[in-house]
């Protein structure tokens, strides 16, 4: 198919790594009616440039192919383990164990939408309504888990989930999560304990003014800024909260790719 190229479209290299995940059919299922590539290419445009699904280029499948197939690759989780492959080949490059033994803990807050609205709420710190995305990302920056909740729920109650969530896709190879001070208490020190994990709070300095760079906690918010490149991330734009996971999932598979291929 001749058409536009986009900075967003996938490499040779990069479609030869991802494309096993990435058919749930056979190539020549009597079903399939567009380039697998030319879906990914789409979705790739959308979550880069940050427009609405019926405002895709008139060269890519229809909006409505993209989404639907979209949805059959979140209900497969092929994002997470492209993501999880990617993070081993990663680290292993760089001489580290494909499995990690410390995670960092951080949130970010989305700002609503009128599409997002009805399940949105509000952050009183930050004096923002939206949506909370709570990540843990190992010390190299690469996502291993991530929740979505109103942005009213507190980090504290996620330690549960992203302990579970982090043990899981390492193999219980994480011992110590590094976070910030939103996460002391003694219960989710408890509640980390229950998978084996250590909380350790990185503390500002009592007299910091302006911006200090904290040890380890810089690398979740430099993997946050990473993000926020991706200009459908800006904002909550989504009506399902699978939606909001998935996106993300996708924006660092990305980042993996040209790390590994560039």
């Amino acid at each position: 198919m001749n058409r536009k190229h986009y900075p967003s479209d996938v490499s040779h290299e990069e479609w030869e790594f991802v494309m096993p995940y990435l058919t749930l059919m056979t190539p020549a299922a009597p079903q399939r009616k567009h380039e697998m590539r030319e879906v990914f290419n789409a979705l790739r445009w959308l979550v880069r440039s940050g427009a609405p699904w019926r405002y895709l280029p008139g060269d890519f499948p229809p909006w409505e192919a993209v989404y639907q197939q979209t949805q059959r690759w979140i209900n497969a989780q092929v994002f997470e383990a492209i993501a999880h492959d990617l993070r081993a080949l990663l680290r292993q490059t760089q001489g580290r164990n494909p499995q990690p033994s410390a995670t960092i803990f951080d949130s970010r807050t989305l700002q609503s939408t009128p599409e997002s609205g009805h399940r949105a709420g509000c952050n009183g710190h930050k004096k923002q309504r939206g949506t909370k995305i709570h990540a843990a990302v190992d010390t190299l920056g690469h996502l291993l888990a991530l929740c979505v909740t109103p942005a009213n729920e507190n980090d504290r109650t996620q330690v549960e989930a992203l302990c579970d969530a982090v043990q899981e896709v390492t193999g219980h190879t994480v011992q110590v999560a590094f976070v910030d001070a939103g996460y002391s208490g003694t219960e989710p020190e408890k509640e980390a304990g229950v998978y084996d994990v250590r909380l350790e709070v990185v503390k500002s300095p009592e007299a910091m003014r302006g911006f200090v760079l904290l040890p380890k906690r810089w690398v979740v918010e430099r993997s946050f800024a990473w993000a926020t490149r991706f200009r459908r991330l800006a904002k909550d734009y989504e009506r399902l909260p699978e939606t909001v996971k998935a996106l993300h999932l996708l924006a660092f598979v990305c980042l993996m790719l040209t790390n590994l291929f560039h």
